[in-house]
């Protein structure tokens, strides 16, 4: 079985981000680099050692934990010297100012550098032919690090108006916040929506979007079954399986909803596939509309069914120095913004 991850070293991220600098304007960029910490924790940290709102820390996407990653951020008001601060596993380096803050999508993509572990020499060879294809696709599925420690089920909690439910969940995954929502309850004994109020926005507003990324990987999952047409041999590798997907005419630009309480479907085969899902879910589109934390409700949107993966190249392949008798690959490649790495890095193997 592949391995990734092992050491933080094995997952370079670098973003891929477009800003306009000038000699004025009142944010500050700053380029965070981090390790073993994801962005929402960094952004707390930061917050916390400046004495600041954490809402005046901009960036444009979640980074991940076990990883070492790099992103534009921007701070309000912020200055030069912010970048002498020091907090473990977080570095701050000025990159200048400018008019605009950072948001949430506000990248082209990222650019990816993984070492995959635990290798037998079969899975090198196969990973070379596959390098050789300038054109590699892969089902857009939102990666587990999206779904990890309850989000999901935290969201669906959450939407369906079950805020005890949400606040054991939160509990049961170790937050941050536990030891500030426990006090909170000491006070306030049934006040669940008023403990929910104490997470960050950031991280609600991630919830929530946890469950509509298992709702949407689901629907994914399922419109691609009902694309493949009956054929004669067995579909065993990643590239096959692309190929065989966009023959029967699931085309690159097909698109799938991210359900919320705006979505509209104009395709019968994706309304039926989103229906079951639904009632197979218990909840209906209205549920996306949270009117005990109004600012947690969320329309939908439409993400690309298959993503392009970009610059697909390997750096080395060698003995894995942490596996006994093992190989190991370096591979870099360039994917969108909002696709996940790990998602092609799994589909690599199947």
């Amino acid at each position: 079985m592949h391995k990734i991850k092992q050491l933080p070293e094995d997952f370079i991220v670098r973003e891929i981000n477009d800003i306009g600098l000038n000699d004025s304007g009142k944010y500050s960029y700053f380029l965070l680099k981090k390790k073993n910490c994801n962005t929402l924790r960094a952004i707390q940290k930061i917050a916390e050692k400046l004495n600041i709102n954490e809402k005046n820390i901009g960036f444009a996407g979640n980074k991940d934990k076990n990883a070492l990653t790099e992103q534009v951020i921007s701070i309000y008001k912020g200055n030069k010297s912010i970048e002498n601060i020091r907090i473990k596993g977080i570095e701050l380096k000025y990159l200048g100012k400018g008019d605009g803050e950072i948001y949430l999508g506000n990248l082209r993509g990222n650019d990816f550098i993984i070492t995959i572990r635990n290798l037998a020499e079969k899975d090198i060879k196969n990973i070379k032919e596959k390098a050789g294809n300038n054109k590699i696709f892969m089902p857009n599925y939102f990666g587990q690090q999206r779904l990890s420690n309850n989000n999901s089920l935290i969201g669906k909690a959450i939407i369906k108006s079950n805020f005890k439910e949400a606040v054991d969940l939160v509990l049961e995954s170790n937050s941050d916040y536990s030891e500030k929502i426990n006090q909170h309850l000491q006070r306030q004994k049934n006040d669940f929506v008023g403990a929910l109020r104490i997470i960050s926005f950031r991280l609600l507003k991630l919830y929530i979007h946890s469950y509509q990324s298992f709702l949407f990987n689901k629907a994914l999952e399922q419109y691609i079954k009902t694309n493949k047409k009956p054929i004669n041999k067995k579909i065993s590798n990643f590239l096959e399986h692309i190929k065989f997907s966009l023959r029967s005419n699931f085309i690159y630009n097909k698109k799938i909803p991210i359900i919320g309480f705006g979505t509209e479907i104009d395709n019968k085969n994706i309304e039926n596939i989103i229906k079951k899902i639904l009632n197979e879910e218990k909840i209906n589109l209205r549920d996306f509309i949270v009117r005990a934390i109004p600012d947690l409700s969320s329309e939908g949107v439409e993400r690309n069914a298959l993503v392009k993966i970009n610059d697909f190249k390997i750096i080395k392949a060698e003995k894995d120095e942490l596996n006994k008798n093992k190989e190991k690959i370096t591979i870099s490649f360039s994917l969108p913004k909002g696709s996940y790495a790990t998602v092609l890095v799994d589909y690599l193997f199947n």
